[in-house]
């Protein structure tokens, strides 16, 4: 099994942490399957957001929208002389943290997020390819006031460290340049 090939990307709201994520997926000559986390709502500011993503991405990348089973379309989509690209990661735990109403599951409560985090983890460490995920670097400000919101920023937090020790490389953007913060 060859090394894990896995750059980890941070940075802030519009700090242009996706379009260095999706420069780096281009720039690695492999087919690009992008894994979106995004939940499509009737919201039109994020149907406009998700839109300007996709209109964003070449035509030619594979795009795969991901509920919560993030491990398991990484695990369909991870492959040798492959990139995947997943954007991101807050949004994917917003969807474990505070999903829809009408999802039947409800939020996530410790013990299965803990879970969740630990399978995602086991499932990077054993994938093929080249792997880029991106997420925000949401804990430089001041702390919130609503348990909920407190509790998210320190699920994503905990998340980002996680992923942060498994990658060989992170980066983190701000006002559009890459810093090497490790590898």
């Amino acid at each position: 099994m060859s090394a894990l090939d896995l750059t980890f990307v941070l940075g802030g709201a519009r700090s242009g942490k996706s379009a260095f994520a999706e420069r780096l997926a281009g720039q690695s000559g492999l087919p690009v399957t992008y894994v979106a986390t995004a939940a499509v709502s009737d919201e039109p500011e994020m149907r406009a957001r998700i839109a300007h993503h996709r209109a964003s991405r070449p035509a030619h990348w594979q795009t795969v929208e991901v509920g919560r089973d993030l491990a398991g379309a990484l695990h369909e989509a991870a492959r040798d002389g492959h990139c995947v690209l997943v954007d991101c990661l807050p949004l994917w735990l917003a969807g474990w943290l505070c999903p829809p109403d009408d999802h039947p599951e409800g939020p996530a409560n410790e013990a299965q997020w803990h879970d969740v985090v630990e399978s995602l983890a086991r499932t990077l460490v054993s994938l093929p390819g080249k792997i880029v995920i991106v997420s925000n670097e949401i804990g430089l400000g001041v702390i919130p006031m609503g348990s909920l919101t407190r509790r998210y920023v320190d699920e994503l937090g905990r998340l980002n460290q996680r992923v942060a020790a498994l990658a060989p490389q992170v980066r983190f953007v701000v006002a559009g340049l890459p810093m090497a913060v490790k590898g």
